[in-house]
């Protein structure tokens, strides 16, 4: 009895998933079969399959939206500003964690609150404040290093969030360990530490690459050159105010979300293998 109600209820949760799999595939149905469509075709017979595939669309799309140019403006911004969130969280998790003085009590719950705070709240006067900083006597706002500046204060508290509560599950026996065996401060974090953070690490690259990538409002704010549009930038351009080139747009949105799509699918595997692994191997 246990056995069969088992499967009957196994089985029915594969339905229930199954079935929220095409509710959630369903968009990419429409996506993909119009980005083939020309124009009238895709506002005639929407739902339709293609009466005829127009492939050139793509080969449009990717030269009107200068591709290779965008891919690469997109790619630096992210990667620097991965690079910059992870290295700063990390390290300033550990020093919380096991420094855990009034300061560091006090500024954790600043970079914990800083997460509640809306965008839209301080965008004006980031705005502001990036036209009146200059770096190299050239003002921060409309700079990549700038965007990536910012990115970087916006991502840091949610990562140093992160990292702070798994940090807790690293046994603090490993590095005294360490320190007895004669390694500096440094070498604990970067040669013990850092390694174990690993499923944590993965995640968050992942969390803050999908929403780099994928971010409109603050490259619209701060970018006004063209030279140094990013992929969402570049896909606006086919939305006018009285006419949207939906037949050159979605083969756009397809090759903007191709990529970190992709890398989505890479780090999955990393992470389910950092979950099941654990945080310290022995």
């Amino acid at each position: 009895m246990n056995s069969k109600g088992y499967s009957f209820r196994l089985l029915s949760l594969e339905v229930i998933g199954f079935v929220l799999a095409i509710l959630f595939l369903f968009p990419f149905y429409f996506l993909v079969v119009n980005s083939v469509k020309s124009f009238r075709d895709i506002v005639a017979n929407t739902a339709n399959l293609p009466k005829e595939f127009i492939w050139s669309n793509y080969s449009q799309a990717w030269e009107i939206m200068q591709y290779p140019k965008a891919f690469t403006n997109s790619l630096l911004i992210t990667v620097l500003s991965i690079i910059g969130i992870i290295l700063f969280s990390s390290m300033a998790a550990y020093r919380m964690v096991r420094n855990p003085s009034k300061l560091n009590k006090v500024l954790f719950v600043l970079f914990v609150t800083a997460m509640v705070i809306p965008f839209q709240a301080v965008m004006i006067p980031l705005v502001k404040l990036g036209g009146m900083i200059t770096i190299g006597g050239e003002a921060m706002i409309g700079t990549m290093w700038g965007l990536i500046i910012c990115y970087f204060g916006f991502g840091v508290p949610l990562s140093i969030f992160l990292y702070h509560g798994f940090m807790k599950s690293v046994p603090l026996e490993i590095e005294e360990a360490a320190v007895v065996d004669g390694c500096s401060t440094y070498g604990v974090f970067w040669k013990i530490v850092f390694p174990l953070l690993k499923p944590m690490t993965v995640t968050i690259i992942l969390l803050n690459s999908l929403w780099i990538w994928n971010d409109f409002l603050l490259p619209l704010l701060w970018i006004n050159s063209p030279d140094l549009r990013t992929i969402p930038l570049s896909t606006y351009s086919f939305f006018g105010q009285y006419m949207k080139k939906w037949d050159l747009a979605l083969p756009a949105l397809i090759m903007g979300a191709a990529p970190i799509i992709i890398f989505f699918l890479a780090l999955q595997k990393h992470i389910i293998e950092g979950i099941t692994a654990g945080s310290v191997k022995g």
